[in-house]
């Protein structure tokens, strides 16, 4: 656990890596991966941890994945290289946080309004032809994209209330790269810093705000103590993630061991739809470290209008990026044609 990120870089051509545990001894045949997760220790308890710890438990002496949190080998934004290197084997990350060198970088985390519910990201990559085009853009980089799920929506955390977007005014706020980007234009602040940070940060004044989740994780990981009010408006209503893996170590398995991982993964997602969805609506109603506070309808409707041109603008970026787009607005123009309680108006 004590491994740092600059000394494992350089160790790591010689294989001397240190695990984060101490482990039973393994047969020599043994494959180990090394695996670094986006969340802090507290997080991946419930979002990483319970997948690999069934994964390493089924696969036994044949396969075993050793689990790093954030940033302990290599800084979340060096991750998609490291990966890429074959300096660590396997990754649970957005597009946007681990720097992806591909056209749908900007989709991962939360693309602003993309989503409204955390169904609707299965069904946008299963149903919708997402999971193709990040197959193979992945591919095209030498990285295997194993499967994408929903995480909890984006909702802001802050130390004073927000009523009305002015209150969003001059906020500093730690985020996404493209949420961020898209926030600006509301007078937010966006601020990057390492993940195990915020709390201090916020506790320091260099922060004002978070928007990097909703309230579950807020209790999870402790920013529920260091900040007092939760804004029930969300710019996405869910995170996209995925699992990747260099593309040469997984095709190096067997073909039971990739469909292992593969499911133990899709169980991961899973248990992510009922640990937010529930965590959400209880602490909303239970929670007593936070107050809600809620911006009015008619006025949010003007951050979703701008979102929409934000679209267009990334749309004219590329085919490719005009390709996702399009399934965007188609899924979501189906959605409100279902009604509810696919979509409420």
């Amino acid at each position: 656990m004590t491994t740092t990120r600059r000394k494992f870089l350089k160790s790591a051509g010689a294989g001397a890596v240190a695990a984060p545990l101490a482990a039973p001894a393994l047969a020599q045949s043994t494959i180990t991966w090394r695996m670094q997760t986006y969340a802090g220790a507290a997080l991946a308890e419930h979002v990483v941890k319970p997948a690999i710890d069934t994964f390493n438990k089924i696969a036994g002496d044949r396969m075993q994945i050793e689990l790093f949190y954030a940033d302990q080998l290599v800084p979340t934004g060096e991750l998609f290289r490291a990966m890429q290197r074959g300096t660590i084997d396997a990754v649970q990350s957005d597009d946007d946080s681990m720097a992806s060198p591909t056209e749908v970088t900007v989709f991962g985390g939360y693309f602003p309004f993309g989503s409204r519910y955390s169904l609707d990201v299965p069904v946008l990559f299963n149903q919708y032809g997402l999971k193709e085009i990040w197959d193979e853009e992945y591919a095209k980089v030498g990285v295997k994209h194993i499967s994408a799920g929903s995480w909890d929506p984006c909702h802001f955390a802050t130390k004073d209330p927000i009523h009305s977007l002015e209150d969003l005014k001059g906020k500093r706020v730690f985020t996404f790269p493209t949420a961020g980007r898209f926030l600006s234009q509301f007078g937010v602040v966006p601020v990057t810093l390492p993940w195990e940070d915020i709390e201090v940060a916020v506790q320091t004044g260099e922060l004002d705000g978070i928007a990097w989740s909703g309230i579950t994780e807020d209790y999870t990981v402790g920013w529920a103590d260091v900040t007092n009010y939760f804004l029930t408006n969300n710019i996405s209503g869910a995170w996209v993630g995925h699992f990747f893996a260099n593309m040469g170590r997984w095709e190096e398995l067997p073909e039971d061991l990739k469909l292992l991982l593969a499911t133990c993964m899709e169980q991961s997602h899973y248990y992510r739809q009922w640990w937010y969805w529930g965590g959400e609506a209880r602490l909303r109603v239970n929670g007593e470290k936070m107050k809600l506070t809620t911006i009015p309808d008619a006025e949010w409707a003007t951050v979703e209008s701008a979102a929409r041109e934000f679209w267009d603008e990334i749309a004219a970026q590329s085919e490719t990026k005009a390709k996702v787009v399009e399934i965007f607005k188609q899924y979501n123009a189906d959605m409100e044609k279902a009604g509810r309680p696919y979509r409420y108006t």
